[in-house]
Formats: C-alpha cells, structure tokens, sequence
C-alpha cells in the first residue's frame, strides 16, 4: 500500500508554508507531507526530516530525491540540497537543529502516526496481520525494551496499566489473564501469537481493513506506546519545537491517541496564556508570557472523503498554533 499522508490538505492551511522559507518535520515517514511542503516553499526554502526509524529516512531519501537530499548522520549536508535528513529522536529536536540545520524556522509538523509501510511489512512487529517478532521498536539500536519483554515478562499489573493507558482497552483483565496463563507455558513471540490470542479472547474472528478496527488494535497500540516512550517524547518535544520558531511561525501536531491530543491541548492552552497562577492569587507571580495562539479552537479531522480512501486516517486528529511576537523563545 502506498503511503498517503494524513489530513494533508488541513496540514499545508495551517503551516502556510512560503516561498523560501524553511520547515521540520519532526516525523517524516514516507515523505508525503514534506514533498508538498518542499513545492510551497521553492525555490530555495529548505526542510529538515527527522524520523526515528531508520528505514523511513532512506525511504523518504528515495522518495525526495528530486529536491536534493543529505542524510545528516552519514554525509556532511550540502548547501545546494533543500532536504537534511536525520535518524534521531525529536525528544532531541534542538539538538539535531542546532547541529544539522542552521535556518531560521517558520513551521514544525509533528505527524505521530506510523507509516503504511511500517504496518504492511512483519519486520518490527508493528503489524497484527503480519507475522512477525514483537518487537516494535522503532530504532532498535538505542533501545533495549521490546514488546515481546512486557508481554512475557511484567507483572500482571504492570500490563493491565499500560493496556488501560495507552490502549484504553476495554477487555483488558481478560486479555492480560488469558497472557499470563499462557506464558507459563510458552514464550509469546511473534505478533500472530498474540493477535489471535486477543481474537480467542474477544470471540472475534471475521476483520476487514475497510470495515473495521482489528481486536488487536489497541493492545499493539499500547504495547507500541510503551516500547518507545512515545508520550513522554511528545512532552520534551514540544516546548523545544515552540523556542525554535521564529515569530509567527507555525506548529501543527497530528495525534491518533486521546492522550497524545490531550498533552497537545494542555501545551497549546497553557502557552496562549500570560498567567499561569491560581485565581486565588491578586497578582500574578509566574511572570508566564502567552508565547502561542492558537489556531484551532477544535481539533481538526479527517472528512469521511478522506476515511473512506485511508481508513488508517479515522483517529486522526489535528491542532494548530502560530507563536506569536512577544515570546521569550
């Protein structure tokens, strides 16, 4: 399947990309957001791609060839290419822009949804109809926990926790039971293991793609979440991605879990404001500074137009805000 960018339309409105400006894309997948951004922002505009997953990098390399591409990590970046592409984890987003990218910034996207072709292929054990090792670590080189250690080796309670959080599961005490009785007596490692074991649980066997969420879903989802600390990640990035901003600069941030759209909200609602003390307070001790105003009074999704061609798209959520001129960042 190909990888259709999500919201694509809703993105480029809210970034607004210019001519000869420059952008970071902070999760850049297969490209499909960054190639468009890279036609609004010619000719000399250049973009910065940030993704974890190794084989996203050399994926979108091939895909943005056409508008000149250094890879970062491995190459010294060229003045006359428009793309620097870097492995890396947008927890470190200052970092990498500082040592890779010395442009002035007018627009950082976060898309924190996976790519298809991380779904279509068994590799990392991302995919429930793939069989595969549970594995789902995005870079697998700087991490050590996997989804096949949670499963087989933490505690009960431990499970029930991260499959309530992350995965607002509803099955989820008979689903961590059904686990530990059978780790007991065999390892769980694949990813077919496990989704049939949620199937057996739920009673579900019949799925369709385009019809419906796979019983699996939110447990891989949760598992995934877990593995990569990836609401903890979002937390260190966004403030980072806010000082780096130019004025009237633009972030946007695609989420497809409540909480990931929930730190969004709390980040855009606190740094749109000037006072962050207790109403109780006559006056204002904080000296917080509104750095941020918002754009999307509510989220923004997907049409059913959008659905109906990409159904991975339906949980898509989208929030915008420009930083405005009297931040300190």
């Amino acid at each position: 399947m190909p990888h259709i960018p999500v919201l694509l339309k809703e993105v480029i409105y809210y970034l607004d990309p210019k001519p000869n400006r420059n952008f970071i894309d902070c999760t850049i997948g297969g490209g499909g957001h960054a190639k468009v951004i890279l036609e609004k922002i010619g000719p000399k505009g250049k973009l910065l791609g940030i993704d974890l997953d190794e084989r996203s990098t050399e994926i979108s390399k091939e895909n943005l060839r056409r508008f000149g591409v250094s890879i970062c990590n491995l190459e010294v970046a060229k003045k006359r290419n428009r793309i620097f592409l870097v492995q890396g984890n947008f927890k470190n987003l200052k970092q990498i822009k500082e040592k890779y990218f010395h442009f002035p910034i007018y627009g950082v996207l976060f898309d924190l949804g996976f790519s298809s072709f991380q779904v279509e292929t068994g590799i990392k054990g991302f995919s429930f109809l793939k069989e595969g090792p549970l594995d789902m670590r995005y870079d697998p080189r700087g991490q050590s926990l996997t989804a096949e250690k949670i499963i087989n080796e933490w505690p009960e309670k431990e499970l029930i926790k991260i499959l309530r959080t992350y995965g607002e599961e509803k099955e989820t005490i008979r689903i961590v039971r059904s686990i530990c009785r059978i780790r007991k007596e065999i390892k769980i490692k694949t990813t077919r293991q496990l989704a049939d074991l949620i199937c057996k649980v739920k009673k579900e066997k019949r799925f369709s793609p385009f019809r419906n969420i796979h019983p699996a879903t939110k447990v891989f989802q949760a598992l995934r979440i877990a593995v990569n600390d990836e609401l903890n990640n979002l937390k260190e990035a966004l403030p980072q991605a806010l000082e780096i901003l130019e004025p009237r600069g633009r972030l946007v941030v695609i989420s497809f879990h409540s909480l990931e759209d929930r730190i969004v909200k709390q980040f855009f609602i606190r740094e749109s404001k000037d006072c962050l003390c207790s109403a109780e307070i006559p006056v204002c001790q904080c000296k917080h500074k509104a750095s941020l105003r918002i754009l999307t009074k509510k989220i923004i999704r997907p049409t059913q137009e959008e659905i109906g061609k990409n159904p991975r798209s339906r949980s898509a959520k989208l929030r915008a805000a420009v930083k405005i001129s009297n931040s300190t960042g």
